[in-house]
């Protein structure tokens, strides 16, 4: 693909200073752009690298200023560059239709505008809207519902009832809708509770590979607009989860709790059940959450912290050997301190 600077611009809305003819035929890191490259450096610690890059054009942040080098100027350097990705390497999911080693069973509806890849299998009641793309190994279950353009990557699961918006992506791996942790008298009969509500996971969804969303006990699992979530994240029964948030690796949230909008949780995160997370928290990495948040709460930490305190309290860790053989310094000279007092005392008695 070749495109000017003056077509790139416009495509991501950005100023230009320099020329606007120059050709861009790749997209590169700051590092290894060449002549006929684009490259972008949203940090201002990379700003010294302007002088030396090599590359056809740069996104840069506004106020940057190099009279040498073709500029490309934008709020948002970063968002700017991973639009350009998408039009320099579109995804190519295959051409509408169903592949002849699919299995579709009969009461299935679906679009001859979606893509079927061969041994996915689609139960009887589904119904797969116009451009969803399903790939193979797919397992989608009675009555699911699955939105217009979303994608399902190879070896996806999505279990009876699970209701899947537009424009979702679901990576491999994916389990939609398994049965939620309902055991009566844990621990002894472990007597299982019949999960028998569903999921739903609203438009523009994007969940990591291997990640799984438990259906409700009754009633529904929520996952909100615009939600995103990195791998191997557990969402369990009746959780809901805010539009806008984003969830790093490895977290788990338990039953019932409620996420509020445009929260960031980091990775290795656990948190209860029943629970709220208000809007906009910030909750760090490795945390543990046995409470609710406060709506805008930013820190972490077991338990969690704001985060200048949250910061003292780890910064005092790495200090704690140094500190505690002064501690029993101090002990000790306090004991012997302690002993000549009261030795001094009997011999004036």
């Amino acid at each position: 693909m070749e495109k000017s600077i003056r077509e790139i611009a416009d495509l991501i809305g950005a100023a230009v200073a320099g020329d606007e003819t120059v050709i861009v035929r790749d997209l590169k890191p700051l590092d290894e752009a060449g002549e006929h490259d684009l490259t972008f450096i949203a940090q201002p610690k990379y700003l010294k690298m302007l002088k030396t890059s090599s590359a056809a054009a740069i996104i840069v942040p506004p106020g940057t200023v190099e009279p040498d080098k073709n500029l490309l100027i934008t709020d948002d350097p970063y968002l700017a560059f991973g639009k350009l990705l998408g039009v320099f390497y579109p995804i190519d999911h295959g051409a509408p239709g169903i592949s002849p080693d699919a299995y579709i069973e009969d009461g299935a509806s679906v679009a001859p505008e979606a893509v079927v890849h061969p041994r996915a299998f689609i139960s009887r009641g589904a119904r797969i809207e116009k451009g969803a793309v399903i790939y193979p190994g797919v397992f989608i279950g009675k009555d699911v519902t699955i939105g217009e353009d979303s994608v399902l990557y190879a070896n996806v699961s999505v279990y009876a009832g699970s209701i899947i918006g537009r424009r979702v992506i679901l990576h491999s791996g994916v389990v939609i809708g398994a049965d939620g942790f309902g055991f009566a008298d844990p621990g002894q009969s472990n007597t299982k509770i019949p999960q028998i509500g569903i999921v739903q996971i609203d438009d523009d969804v994007e969940l990591g590979a291997n990640t799984t969303v438990d259906r409700a006990t009754m009633g529904k699992t929520w996952i909100k607009r615009n939600v995103k979530t990195d791998n191997l994240v557990q969402i369990a029964h009746n959780v809901v989860i805010g539009e806008n948030s984003a969830i790093a690796a490895q977290t788990g949230i338990s039953g019932s709790t409620k996420i509020g909008k445009s929260v960031m949780i980091g990775g290795q995160v656990g948190i209860v059940g029943h629970i709220t997370i208000g809007d906009r928290a910030v909750i760090g990495a490795s945390s543990g959450i046995h409470k609710n948040v406060p709506e805008g709460f930013i820190g972490g930490g077991i338990p969690p912290l704001p985060i200048k305190e949250w910061l003292r309290v780890e910064a005092v860790k790495t200090k704690l050997p140094e500190m505690r053989v002064k501690l029993m310094r101090l002990i000790k000279q306090v004991e012997e301190l302690e002993e000549k007092i009261n030795k001094t005392g009997k011999e004036q008695l």
